[in-house]
């Protein structure tokens, strides 16, 4: 087995970890000084347009998208331990890169669904990153981790489609630069077939009958970076029936289809957030006294950096098989293993960041590093895109089918 990476991923990964260290890094307090000047803490600080010319100049842009012609023309495989590295510092460098979530699953619905009115309207302007998206799915009145449960109605009414709903946390949606939403919902809410009551449509942001009402918080924080999780109401909002993606009854498998990239993407920068904390947590051991010695010194904490140096490995390693298989047998192919990774990274990630904090005592529960942040996006991810239990169930009865 050859565990090396091939010529150009490396020549990627030595400049990505170069434009890293001479931009990213130094510019995360400066967007935080920015911010705090801004009108609106939904605006985008100066440093973060600079951080993505520099980055397209680079060729570091839309490294994501595996067509040439629109993106970096890479596999999973190839995409993989860059993702890693952006997750180092998440809240900037996949903007910077044009890589971030939500807008990497939604150019991946417009670029595989969208016809062609639909790709040049939103799917260029993602691409150029002039605009931001959002996608609305997750609902408050039911469990949204069950998608046949969402009850936002898509009716068509003439040449029109007319939706109605409340959907939340709605990533990126209180960014101003946000001009269009993806939108589940049913078009057939008593169809006999379950998965295939739901559509999706795309719903630009100044339809009226869109309210953006509020910002959700996530464990106290509103992260700006992303533009936010909004609330966002629905109410008869009209769009032309050229709007619908794909065919009415499709949006369940558009969904199945964006989640998987998806979910490595956010495992490999999960990584990424997990090699940061383990880079703090060894600086911190050794410039730390405590009780007459340095932290470093202290067997506990010994246990700590080589336990979690184990992990990060195991969960590379399990990482770029499940990016290998879906380049070679396909998602669908590869569906065991992506949800074994997306069980087994964001926990054992809160794991690791918990020592971390630990490690940093008051400071790592500060705003001083970057710890309770990071702690904060980990543990969200144990719920986004499916919450584990979901998974696990889905795991176990493949597993048990076996024997069955």
């Amino acid at each position: 087995m050859d565990f090396a990476f091939d010529a150009h991923t490396e020549e990627l990964r030595a400049k990505l970890l170069a434009f890293m260290d001479e931009y990213v890094y130094p510019a995360e307090a400066v967007a935080e000084d920015q911010r705090a000047q801004l009108a609106s803490p939904w605006d985008t600080p100066a440093v973060v347009g600079e951080l993505k010319a520099e980055a397209r100049r680079q060729g570091l842009w839309n490294l994501f998208l595996p067509d040439a012609e629109y993106g970096g023309g890479l596999t999973n495989l190839q995409y993989a331990p860059l993702a890693e590295i952006t997750g180092r510092s998440p809240h900037l460098a996949p903007t910077a890169l044009n890589c971030a979530a939500p807008d990497t699953g939604n150019m991946e619905v417009l670029y595989q669904f969208g016809d062609e009115q639909q790709k040049k309207q939103w799917l260029e302007p993602l691409l150029a990153g002039e605009i931001r998206s959002a996608f609305a799915m997750t609902e408050p009145e039911v469990a949204s981790s069950d998608a046949t449960n969402i009850t936002t109605l898509i009716e068509r009414d003439g040449d029109d489609y007319v939706i109605t709903g409340r959907k939340w946390y709605i990533s990126g949606a209180m960014n101003p630069d946000c001009k269009i939403f993806i939108v589940m919902g049913k078009t057939d809410p008593d169809g006999a077939d379950i998965r295939r009551q739901q559509s999706m449509i795309l719903v630009p942001r100044d339809t009226p009958g869109v309210t953006v009402k509020r910002a959700m918080q996530v464990f106290g924080y509103e992260d700006h970076s992303h533009g936010g999780h909004a609330e966002v109401v629905f109410d008869h909002a009209r769009v032309p029936v050229t709007n619908l993606i794909g065919e009415e009854g499709g949006g369940f498998a558009i969904a199945q289809a964006r989640l998987g990239p998806g979910r490595i993407h956010h495992c490999m920068r999960l990584i990424g957030m997990a090699e940061r904390a383990i880079e703090l947590m060894c600086q911190r051991a050794v410039s730390r006294v405590a009780f007459g010695k340095a932290l470093a010194q202290q067997g506990v904490v010994h246990n700590w950096i080589a336990d979690a140096r184990v992990a990060v490995e195991q969960l590379r390693l399990l990482v770029l098989k499940t990016a290998w298989m879906m380049d070679t047998v396909g998602n669908k192919g590869a569906h065991a293993e992506i949800q074994a990774i997306k069980i087994a990274t964001p926990r054992t990630v809160v794991g690791i960041l918990d020592k971390a904090i630990q490690l940093h005592g008051a400071g790592g529960v500060s705003q001083d590093f970057p710890l309770a942040e990071l702690y904060a996006s980990a543990r969200t991810l144990m719920l986004a895109d499916g919450p584990d239990e979901v998974h696990q169930r889905s795991l176990a009865r493949r597993e048990l089918k076996k024997y069955l």
